[in-house]
């Protein structure tokens, strides 16, 4: 498989899980750690690492805003129990 492909097929399977994630705020990130390892958090971590892999300089913030799709801390206000 050609590599640009190969990476827009996965950066549209991460796209989904982003929106999967988004649509199913019930599950608190302790589920996640506990079931599969990671959490949203971790994804965020991850996103940081991968930026910053290609000379891109962004806050945990940032990051963290981009994979729960608005601010850490509204995050946690409307969904963390």
């Amino acid at each position: 498989m050609d590599e640009s492909i190969q990476t827009k097929i996965e950066a549209a399977a991460f796209r989904q899980l982003l929106r999967h994630l988004g649509e199913h705020t019930e599950v608190q990130n302790i589920d996640l750690m506990n079931l599969a390892g990671f959490c949203r958090n971790c994804l965020s971590k991850w996103y940081r690492s991968a930026a910053s892999e290609q000379g891109v300089e962004i806050t945990d913030q940032d990051a963290r805003q981009a994979i729960y799709g608005m601010p850490y801390e509204d995050w946690k206000a409307l969904h963390q129990k």
